[in-house]
């Protein structure tokens, strides 16, 4: 995404805490959590009586949001914006790159207490196998953990800026039949390396689980494709 402040890859872009009332965190937050989704129409008025604030921090919002390209232009209206292949594939190459970083670190970082958490989220989110939707939340907060568990704030930071692009995507790869099951053994695989303090072998997991990812969405979009035609 352009950065034309030269500031903004290095801040850290959480969603609101509770009584935060700052338009352009509640914004994204919403579009993080698919209240917009890709294609949807975002109207000053209607955000304003929603969040409760005035329309100048609403447009200011929206067009620090179209600056980072979370939000385009249709007409004289902003939508959100969607990804087409190209930056799809660009996408998951930067993350398969920092997340397998991520894994490397973490598993020179973690404490054992971190393993701990992520030993037991892999084990809860078996439950959620036949759900996709709630498997995929619970799927970023796993990558999340993993993140943090790898003890470097500014790859933390950048990561958090991949998965807003990650929003963009209509669909998550773990709808696709199998992939839940599927994803679910390969979180427990980069568990196991990072409690072995695999640099390598954790490097590698979390690599292949993304690429495996990228797979199965390339699948889903060349399906729906063939419907649509």
């Amino acid at each position: 995404m352009p950065d034309t402040t030269g500031r903004e890859q290095l801040m850290p872009m959480t969603g609101p805490k509770p009584g935060n009332t700052d338009a352009y965190s509640m914004i994204l937050d919403a579009i993080d959590g698919g209240t917009y989704r890709p294609g949807d129409r975002l109207v000053e008025s209607e955000l304003a009586e929603r969040f409760s604030v005035s329309r100048t921090p609403i447009r200011e919002a929206l067009q620090r949001l179209e600056t980072q390209s979370l939000l385009a232009r249709q007409g004289r209206s902003l939508i959100v914006a969607s990804l087409d292949h190209n930056q799809t594939a660009e996408l998951y190459v930067v993350r398969g790159e920092l997340e397998g970083l991520a894994a490397r670190l973490a598993a020179r970082h973690a404490t054992a207490e971190e393993v701990r958490v992520l030993r037991e989220m892999v084990e809860a989110d078996d439950a959620l196998i036949e759900q996709p939707h709630a498997l995929s939340r619970s799927n970023r907060r796993f990558h999340k953990q993993v993140h943090l568990a790898s003890h470097n704030r500014y790859l933390v930071q950048q990561l958090d800026l991949v998965y807003r692009s990650m929003a963009l995507m209509a669909t998550t790869s773990l709808a696709a039949e199998g992939r839940g099951e599927i994803a679910q053994a390969e979180h427990a695989k980069i568990v196991a390396m990072i409690e072995a303090r695999d640099e390598d072998g954790a490097d590698a997991a979390l690599r292949e689980h993304i690429s495996v990812a990228f797979v199965t969405r390339l699948k889903q979009e060349a399906a729906r494709l063939e419907r649509e035609g």
